[in-house]
């Protein structure tokens, strides 16, 4: 009997678990196609798998811009005879200030109640690292208030199937896709189930099934009432990151919005 663990992806450890794509020009731990609705990819792109705050330009830096070799530097040393003193005269009229009125509600440090050394410690939010590679800060984006991102699906130990969920405020391609279709219920907005796969070794076990349950009951324990998925049409399996309609129809989720290219899929949640 194999053994079945579903982890999410919260830190460097889980994230070091993420299964690679099928189709090895493509890469969950590098993918941002969902995040960005203009520009993103699905590509392996290796410089991602460092830490983000090995690449990109400084925050004080402008793209394109650049130094004037020609510009005088900053003289420290040169006083503007023009600039108002750094103190203000006394004024010799002014009435002296008076003296400050002791709060009589305020509490005395004496008075302040002593800690007790029995009260549980006051757990921190989660968040994901800063200096992690950039998809893990991604993914790590909502684990503060919303919770994990993602979960993977481990097969005696080995991962085998990942999945990519959330609110719709969190996928801005989501959120434009389904703009498209005006008669889908606007509230209350569900969630998004944005990429589900499994490996190419145990495909046909119903690995993904199992993972997709495991995030519709995540996600009805969170408060969400419906979950969606946006699956394209006539694309390869390897090249999909949302699965097919059929997938979804075996999964429990009914066609909300016919279309030839990018169906919308829906599944209420108890």
């Amino acid at each position: 009997m194999s053994e079945v663990r579903i982890v999410d992806v919260r830190d460097d450890a889980s994230f070091a678990f993420v299964p690679p794509c099928a189709d090895p020009s493509f890469d969950h731990r590098t993918c941002d196609y969902w995040e960005d609705a203009d520009r993103g990819s699905k590509a392996h792109r290796a410089s991602w798998l460092s830490a983000a705050s090995e690449s990109g330009p400084s925050p004080t830096s402008r793209p394109g811009s650049s130094a004037n070799p020609f510009a005088p530097g900053p003289d420290p040393g040169a006083a503007n005879p023009f600039a108002p003193p750094s103190r203000a005269p006394a004024n010799p009229f002014a009435p002296p200030p008076r003296p400050a009125v002791p709060n009589p509600f305020a509490i005395d440090e004496d008075d302040r109640p002593a800690a007790n050394p029995f009260a549980p410690a006051r757990r921190r939010p989660a968040t994901g690292p800063p200096g992690g590679p950039r998809k893990l800060v991604l993914l790590g984006r909502g684990l503060a208030v919303f919770g994990s991102y993602a979960k993977i699906l481990l097969l005696d130990g080995e991962p085998a199937a990942y999945a990519q969920f959330g609110p719709l405020s969190a996928y801005p391609r989501a959120l434009r896709l389904r703009g498209l279709y005006p008669r889908l219920p606007e509230s209350p907005l569900p969630a998004v189930i944005t990429c589900v796969a499994t490996t190419a070794a145990v495909r046909g076990r119903g690995l993904a099934h199992r993972l997709v349950e495991a995030v519709c009951d995540d996600l009805a324990s969170r408060g969400f009432a419906a979950v969606e998925a946006y699956p394209e049409v006539g694309t390869r399996p390897e090249a999909t990151s949302a699965a097919t309609p059929e997938f979804w129809i075996a999964t429990g989720f009914v066609v909300a919005a016919p279309d030839d290219r990018f169906p919308v899929l829906r599944r209420e949640l108890e």
